[in-house]
Protein backbone atom coordinates (compact mmCIF):
# COMPACT_ATOMS: atom_id res chain seq x y z
CA UNK A 1 0.00 0.00 0.00
CA UNK A 2 1.22 3.20 -1.03
CA UNK A 3 1.48 5.64 2.07
CA UNK A 4 -0.46 8.96 1.61
CA UNK A 5 1.73 11.77 0.04
CA UNK A 6 2.85 14.80 2.65
CA UNK A 7 1.74 18.40 1.37
CA UNK A 8 4.47 20.83 2.85
CA UNK A 9 2.23 23.42 5.33
CA UNK A 10 2.47 27.14 3.62
CA UNK A 11 3.11 29.72 6.38
CA UNK A 12 0.28 31.60 6.86
CA UNK A 13 0.30 35.09 5.32
CA UNK A 14 -1.31 36.70 8.70
CA UNK A 15 0.00 35.83 12.07
CA UNK A 16 -1.82 36.46 14.93
CA UNK A 17 -0.97 35.40 18.55
CA UNK A 18 -2.95 36.58 22.23
CA UNK A 19 -1.13 37.55 25.03
CA UNK A 20 0.42 34.05 26.36
CA UNK A 21 2.75 33.71 28.72
CA UNK A 22 3.56 29.56 26.57
CA UNK A 23 6.41 29.85 24.28
CA UNK A 24 5.77 30.61 20.77
CA UNK A 25 5.43 26.99 18.94
CA UNK A 26 6.85 26.36 15.48
CA UNK A 27 4.73 26.73 12.53
CA UNK A 28 6.56 28.72 9.93
CA UNK A 29 5.10 31.56 11.50
CA UNK A 30 7.49 34.23 12.52
CA UNK A 31 5.95 36.34 15.24
CA UNK A 32 8.56 39.19 14.66
CA UNK A 33 7.37 42.38 13.30
CA UNK A 34 8.75 44.00 10.85
CA UNK A 35 10.62 47.26 11.37
CA UNK A 36 8.14 49.59 10.53
CA UNK A 37 5.60 48.23 12.50
CA UNK A 38 8.03 47.81 15.32
CA UNK A 39 8.82 51.83 14.87
CA UNK A 40 5.09 52.62 15.25
CA UNK A 41 4.35 49.99 18.10
CA UNK A 42 7.20 52.66 19.63
CA UNK A 43 5.48 55.69 19.02
CA UNK A 44 2.46 54.17 20.26
CA UNK A 45 3.80 53.29 23.41
CA UNK A 46 5.33 56.34 23.61
CA UNK A 47 2.01 58.85 22.90
CA UNK A 48 0.52 56.55 25.51
CA UNK A 49 2.78 57.35 28.04
CA UNK A 50 2.59 60.76 27.55
CA UNK A 51 -1.32 61.09 27.62
CA UNK A 52 -0.88 58.71 31.06
CA UNK A 53 0.95 61.42 32.19
CA UNK A 54 -0.92 64.14 31.33
CA UNK A 55 -3.79 62.14 33.26
CA UNK A 56 -2.10 62.14 36.18
CA UNK A 57 -1.30 65.83 36.03
CA UNK A 58 -5.16 66.49 36.36
CA UNK A 59 -5.44 64.54 39.62
CA UNK A 60 -5.55 67.07 42.83
CA UNK A 61 -4.76 69.92 41.09
CA UNK A 62 -3.77 73.06 43.03
CA UNK A 63 -4.11 76.37 42.48
CA UNK A 64 -1.17 77.71 40.43
CA UNK A 65 -0.81 81.28 41.78
CA UNK A 66 -0.09 80.40 45.65
CA UNK A 67 2.82 78.32 44.09
CA UNK A 68 4.51 80.82 42.71
CA UNK A 69 3.93 83.13 45.51
CA UNK A 70 5.50 80.69 48.25
CA UNK A 71 8.29 80.68 45.38
CA UNK A 72 8.76 84.18 45.24
CA UNK A 73 9.06 84.43 49.06
CA UNK A 74 11.16 81.67 49.88
CA UNK A 75 13.30 82.89 47.45
CA UNK A 76 13.75 86.42 48.83
CA UNK A 77 14.44 84.77 52.60
CA UNK A 78 16.56 81.99 51.94
CA UNK A 79 17.53 81.94 47.93
CA UNK A 80 16.65 78.32 48.12
CA UNK A 81 13.71 76.36 46.51
CA UNK A 82 11.53 74.25 49.51
CA UNK A 83 9.86 71.46 46.98
CA UNK A 84 12.22 69.34 46.04
CA UNK A 85 12.61 68.82 41.75
CA UNK A 86 10.25 65.86 41.75
CA UNK A 87 7.58 67.65 43.80
CA UNK A 88 8.04 71.11 41.97
CA UNK A 89 8.14 69.98 38.40
CA UNK A 90 4.14 67.86 39.61
CA UNK A 91 3.66 71.30 41.05
CA UNK A 92 4.11 73.08 37.63
CA UNK A 93 2.57 70.65 35.55
CA UNK A 94 -0.60 70.23 37.91
CA UNK A 95 -0.51 74.21 37.73
CA UNK A 96 -0.71 74.18 33.75
CA UNK A 97 -3.41 71.37 33.79
CA UNK A 98 -5.42 73.82 36.00
CA UNK A 99 -4.93 76.42 33.95
CA UNK A 100 -5.88 74.26 30.32
CA UNK A 101 -9.31 72.72 32.54
CA UNK A 102 -10.31 76.62 32.63
CA UNK A 103 -10.37 77.46 29.25
CA UNK A 104 -9.17 80.80 29.20
CA UNK A 105 -8.91 82.28 26.01
CA UNK A 106 -4.84 82.44 26.77
CA UNK A 107 -2.35 80.36 28.41
CA UNK A 108 1.10 81.74 28.80
CA UNK A 109 3.56 78.85 29.50
CA UNK A 110 7.05 80.88 31.32
CA UNK A 111 9.92 78.16 30.69
CA UNK A 112 12.50 79.74 32.90
CA UNK A 113 15.65 78.26 35.14
CA UNK A 114 16.30 78.47 38.84
CA UNK A 115 19.87 80.02 38.17
CA UNK A 116 18.67 82.69 36.01
CA UNK A 117 19.03 86.10 37.66
CA UNK A 118 17.02 88.18 35.10
CA UNK A 119 13.87 84.96 35.54
CA UNK A 120 13.84 85.49 38.81
CA UNK A 121 13.65 89.81 38.53
CA UNK A 122 10.57 89.09 36.04
CA UNK A 123 8.55 86.65 38.50
CA UNK A 124 6.66 90.32 40.47
CA UNK A 125 6.11 91.56 37.10
CA UNK A 126 4.49 88.45 35.59
CA UNK A 127 2.19 87.93 38.78
CA UNK A 128 0.88 91.80 38.14
CA UNK A 129 0.08 91.31 34.99
CA UNK A 130 -1.39 87.90 35.55
CA UNK A 131 -3.34 90.00 38.08
CA UNK A 132 -4.56 92.61 35.69
CA UNK A 133 -5.84 90.40 33.11
CA UNK A 134 -7.01 87.80 35.21
CA UNK A 135 -9.98 87.69 33.06
CA UNK A 136 -8.55 85.73 30.36
CA UNK A 137 -5.01 84.75 30.64
CA UNK A 138 -3.51 82.10 32.90
CA UNK A 139 0.18 82.22 33.26
CA UNK A 140 2.26 78.83 34.33
CA UNK A 141 5.90 78.80 35.45
CA UNK A 142 8.50 75.54 33.76
CA UNK A 143 11.69 74.63 35.18
CA UNK A 144 13.45 73.75 31.97
CA UNK A 145 16.36 72.17 34.69
CA UNK A 146 13.73 70.08 36.02
CA UNK A 147 13.02 66.18 33.86
CA UNK A 148 9.66 66.04 33.96
CA UNK A 149 9.71 69.53 31.26
CA UNK A 150 11.73 67.76 28.69
CA UNK A 151 8.90 67.01 26.34
CA UNK A 152 7.80 70.25 26.62
CA UNK A 153 10.95 71.62 26.09
CA UNK A 154 11.55 69.51 22.69
CA UNK A 155 8.11 69.99 21.84
CA UNK A 156 8.19 73.71 21.88
CA UNK A 157 12.18 74.01 20.93
CA UNK A 158 13.45 76.14 24.15
CA UNK A 159 17.02 76.80 23.77
CA UNK A 160 17.07 79.91 26.32
CA UNK A 161 15.11 81.53 29.46
CA UNK A 162 13.32 83.21 30.13
CA UNK A 163 11.04 82.21 26.88
CA UNK A 164 7.06 82.85 27.02
CA UNK A 165 5.25 80.25 24.92
CA UNK A 166 1.62 81.41 24.27
CA UNK A 167 -1.49 78.91 24.05
CA UNK A 168 -4.67 79.00 23.36
CA UNK A 169 -8.02 77.74 25.01
CA UNK A 170 -7.16 74.29 23.83
CA UNK A 171 -3.67 74.19 24.42
CA UNK A 172 -2.44 74.67 20.75
CA UNK A 173 0.84 76.72 20.83
CA UNK A 174 0.79 79.98 18.93
CA UNK A 175 3.82 81.81 19.44
CA UNK A 176 6.64 82.62 21.85
CA UNK A 177 8.95 85.23 22.61
CA UNK A 178 12.25 85.52 20.56
CA UNK A 179 15.99 85.27 22.43
CA UNK A 180 16.23 87.64 25.51
CA UNK A 181 18.76 90.01 25.33
CA UNK A 182 17.73 92.29 27.63
CA UNK A 183 14.88 92.76 30.35
CA UNK A 184 13.21 95.04 28.29
CA UNK A 185 13.57 93.12 25.45
CA UNK A 186 12.14 89.99 26.76
CA UNK A 187 9.23 92.39 28.50
CA UNK A 188 8.80 93.90 25.12
CA UNK A 189 8.26 90.47 22.97
CA UNK A 190 5.93 89.13 26.09
CA UNK A 191 3.73 92.25 25.56
CA UNK A 192 3.94 91.54 21.55
CA UNK A 193 2.64 88.37 22.52
CA UNK A 194 -0.50 89.22 24.82
CA UNK A 195 -1.07 91.85 22.26
CA UNK A 196 -1.95 89.18 19.61
CA UNK A 197 -4.70 88.36 21.71
CA UNK A 198 -6.66 91.78 22.24
CA UNK A 199 -8.44 91.47 18.35
CA UNK A 200 -10.09 88.32 19.96
CA UNK A 201 -10.87 89.82 23.16
CA UNK A 202 -12.45 93.22 22.15
CA UNK A 203 -9.32 95.06 23.97
CA UNK A 204 -10.51 93.52 27.35
CA UNK A 205 -7.46 94.01 29.83
CA UNK A 206 -3.98 95.62 29.91
CA UNK A 207 -1.10 94.01 28.35
CA UNK A 208 1.60 97.01 28.22
CA UNK A 209 4.45 95.88 30.30
CA UNK A 210 6.86 98.89 29.44
CA UNK A 211 5.53 100.58 32.31
CA UNK A 212 7.11 97.40 34.64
Amino acid sequence: MVPPLEHKKEPPWLCLRWPSKEAPTSGGCNLEAPLPVKALKNIGLFLLTHLQQGLLRLQDIPDARPLRVSYQKSLEKTGNNPLSPQEQGQAEQRALALALSLKKPATVLEFYSPKCTLCRSLLPTILEVESRNAAWLNIVMADVENKLWLPEVLLYDINYVPCFVLLDSTGTALDKTGTPFSRLHVLTGLSYLLESMRPTLNGVGDTNLKKS
